[in-house]
């Protein structure tokens, strides 16, 4: 096991109240391993991975958890010492490379800069490792390209320049946080791709940050849904997509176009909005849009449970029996 988030909450106090945007999450990731977290906007995708690289700012906070990285409480480490680790043992590629890229700055020289903060290299030796990375992550013609400042590369590219320093230091775990968004289709499955190709070199481990299930079913291993700050569903890749368990998997699933469907249904959409996380309902956060809702769920907070070597947070799951999602 290479990292291990045990019971991790952040929180983030506002003016108006308290939001538990991470509430009590606990999963692991192993080396080499893909581990895709998905939901919805606002569900803590982001926030749970910014609390592991020690990224999380005021309002916010980390108010309780472990985060154990070989064997290591990240959240006992001075601000120094994450320092060290961010970005050289663990790095992440951020959402949007344009405003992660610094604009007045070569892409090269940003790439040199991470290799010469981690590594005890000489400035020519870091130039020829940033160029290699470029290389590796298939940019043409790297020598001319790093010498390209961000606005001069196309988004794809800019993506593949933010993978090459994420990459320069040989992390043993790499967060990519919607490493796809903005990008166009074909674009999007070279970079997962590369993302692939990244793993299987460098035996590092991926954690996916995500909200397209497409993006999923292309590239993870294994799956962690969640909702309002919690882990509702984990479990393999192909077993979530052959039968997931909790009815909000369900629907996110229902919701994807199918190119054989000739049916002219309207496409299925999840019913109602996400609560406000300043007023979370009693119970299960699930309830008011859920089409299998029950009395118990409008008042308990259902337990996350193993079911056949997989989790879910349901009533319609007990220990004793299994009924059909």
């Amino acid at each position: 096991m290479l990292l291990e988030v045990k019971n991790l909450v952040t929180e983030f106090h506002m003016k108006r109240g308290t939001v538990k945007a991470v509430n009590n999450i606990s999963y692991q990731v192993d080396q080499g391993e893909i581990l895709a977290i998905v939901g919805e906007s606002g569900s803590g995708k982001s926030v749970s991975s910014l609390s592991i690289m020690g990224l999380i700012r005021s309002p916010g906070e980390i108010a309780a958890g472990e985060i154990i990285y070989n064997g290591q409480d990240l959240l006992k480490l001075s601000q120094k010492e994450m320092q060290k680790i961010r970005g050289d043992k663990i790095s992440m590629i951020f959402q949007e490379p344009m405003t992660s890229l610094n604009p007045v700055y070569r892409v090269g020289d940003q790439i040199t800069e991470s290799i010469l903060t981690h590594m005890k290299i000489s400035k020519e030796e870091a130039k020829k490792r940033a160029i290699k990375m470029l290389e590796i992550v298939g940019i043409p013609s790297p020598a001319d390209r790093f010498n390209d400042y961000p606005h001069q590369m196309s988004g794809g590219m800019r993506q593949r320049v933010m993978i090459a320093m994420a990459i320069s230091c040989d992390p043993e775990l790499l967060i990519a946080d919607e490493p796809t968004t903005a990008l166009d289709v074909t674009i999007q499955a070279q970079i997962l791709d590369l993302l692939k190709q990244m793993r299987d070199k460098f035996h590092m481990a991926v954690l996916l940050i995500t909200h397209d299930l497409g993006v999923v079913a292309e590239t993870a291993d294994r799956v962690l849904v969640m909702y309002c700050g919690q882990v509702v569903e984990e479990a393999d890749v192909k077993e979530l997509f052959q039968k997931p368990l909790h009815p909000y998997t369900l629907g996110l699933l229902k919701s994807i176009p199918k190119l054989e469907d000739e049916s002219k249904e309207p496409l299925y959409m999840i019913k109602g909005m996400v609560p406000n996380p300043l007023h979370m309902p009693p119970g299960c956060p699930f309830s008011d849009r859920c089409d299998r809702c029950m009395e118990r769920c409008r008042k308990e907070m259902p337990d996350l449970q193993e079911i056949n070597g997989r989790k879910v947070r349901c009533f319609l799951y007990d220990q004793k029996e299994e009924v059909q999602a």
